[in-house]
């Protein structure tokens, strides 16, 4: 199983490395990262394995919004299932 995260905003130094802790603080393993800036945007999107996460999927998402909150971001977490349900075609 796994989970998209995407992190939209201004771009500011460290956005990263806090993401990745709170992954890391659950156990949810970062397959792939793709981050671009263009000017001071900051966009990225992480596949996450989260088959061994020592948290629920829901205090991964909780942490994850507390933390676009406190950085003036836009970050979500969605479960792969629900990701490849509304893109497909």
């Amino acid at each position: 199983m796994k989970a998209v995260i995407t992190v939209i905003g201004h771009d500011t130094v460290g956005i990263l490395h806090k993401v990745s802790g709170i992954c890391a603080g659950c156990n949810a393993n970062i397959v792939e990262v793709t981050q671009s800036v263009l000017q001071d945007l900051f966009a990225m999107f992480m596949l996450v394995d989260i088959r061994e996460m020592s948290c629920e999927f829901s205090a991964l998402s909780d942490a994850l919004t507390k933390l676009g909150t406190e950085l003036g971001l836009s970050i979500h977490v969605m479960h792969e299932d629900i990701f490849n349900s509304m893109h497909r075609i």
